[in-house]
C-alpha cells in the first residue's frame, strides 16, 4: 500500500500498489484508463462514461454527483477517480467512506496531457502514462493555425445553454488554433451566455454541442438559428455554424479524445470558416 498525498483533499489516500477494482466517476479519467491498458480493472463508472465503447458495459454506480453507495460498497473499489470542478463538493463527501482520488479539471490542452501523466504516477505506471502523453504531444504538433483570427462563440447544452471562459481548455484549444472565444477574456470556466447579447457579438463562427445522448439532427440546429432570430447573422450567412459530430459529449468531454478528435475537428471546421470569409 503506497499514501500519496493528494492536493485536492489536502490529505493522504491509501493507494495499492497495483490497483485491481477502480471505479471512475470522471468519463475523462475512464477513456484514460481504458488508453493505458487499466480496463480490466475498472469495476465501475458514472452513467455518462461511454468512451471508449467497452466503458458502457461496465457497471454504473452514479452520475457526475451521485453515487449509489450500497451498490459502491459492494463493488469494493480500491481506488476512486473524480475531477474537481463540478465534482470537488462530491469528492470530499464520498472520500469519507471510499478511498477518492480527484484530479485537477483541466484549464488547458496541456492540463488534459498533463492528467494522463498523473494518472500512470498515482496507477503505479509512470512508463504507461508519460508513454500516452507522448502520442498526445506528437499529435498537437501537427496542428496547423488559421491565418485569420476568427471569432468563435461556443454553445453547449449541459441542460441549458452553456459558453465557457478563460479558465477552459476548449477557450486554450481554440487559441491554439489560432481562433479565439468571443468570451476568452471572462474569468471562469463556464457562463450562462446571454443570448439576446449574441447578434451583437457578431461572432464569425458558431460551434453548438447538443445534450448528450440526445437526437439532435443538423435540421434541429437551423430551427434553434430561426428560434433566436440569428438567420441575418454573418455566420449563418457565410455556412460558418457547425454542429459537433455524434451523440457523445465531444468538446465537453476532456479525456485524450479531446486531442486526436476533436482539436483535429476543430481544425477543420476553422480552416472551412476562413476560406469563406
Amino acid at each position: 500500500m503506497v499514501r500519496a498525498f493528494n492536493e485536492i483533499l489536502g490529505e493522504e489516500v491509501d493507494i495499492p500498489e497495483r490497483p485491481g477494482r477502480i471505479v471512475s466517476f470522471s468519463p475523462a479519467i475512464t477513456e484514460a484508463l481504458f488508453l493505458l491498458g487499466f480496463g480490466d480493472h475498472v469495476v465501475g463508472v458514472s452513467a455518462f462514461c461511454a468512451r471508449p465503447p467497452e466503458a458502457s458495459k461496465k457497471r454504473k454506480v452514479g452520475s457526475y454527483s451521485t453515487a449509489d453507495p450500497q451498490l459502491l460498497s459492494e463493488l469494493r473499489p480500491d481506488l476512486v477517480f473524480t475531477v474537481t470542478g463540478y465534482q470537488r463538493e462530491f469528492a470530499v463527501a464520498l472520500s469519507k467512506r471510499f478511498p477518492v482520488y480527484p484530479l485537477e479539471l483541466p484549464v488547458s490542452v496541456a492540463g488534459i496531457i498533463d492528467c494522463v501523466v498523473k494518472l500512470g504516477l498515482v496507477l503505479g505506471a509512470p512508463d504507461r502514462g508519460r508513454e500516452l502523453a507522448s502520442r498526445l504531444l506528437r499529435k498537437l504538433s501537427g496542428i496547423r493555425r488559421v491565418g485569420a483570427k476568427l471569432r468563435t462563440y461556443v454553445e453547449i447544452d449541459l441542460g441549458g445553454p452553456v459558453s465557457f471562459g478563460a479558465y477552459s481548455y476548449i477557450t486554450d484549444a481554440l487559441q491554439l488554433l489560432g481562433a479565439s472565444n468571443i468570451y476568452g477574456e471572462v474569468r471562469s470556466e463556464w457562463l450562462t451566455p446571454p443570448l439576446g447579447e449574441i447578434p451583437g457579438e457578431d461572432p464569425d463562427v458558431f460551434l453548438y454541442e447538443a445534450k448528450m445522448f440526445s437526437k439532435f439532427v443538423p435540421q434541429k440546429l437551423e430551427e434553434l438559428i430561426d428560434r433566436r432570430g440569428w438567420r441575418e447573422l454573418g455566420f449563418v450567412r457565410n455556412g460558418n455554424y457547425f454542429l459537433t459530430p455524434g451523440p457523445l459529449d465531444f468538446l465537453a468531454h476532456h479525456g485524450p479524445s479531446f486531442v486526436t478528435e476533436a482539436i483535429p475537428w476543430l481544425q477543420e471546421r476553422l480552416e472551412s470558416a476562413e476560406r469563406r470569409l
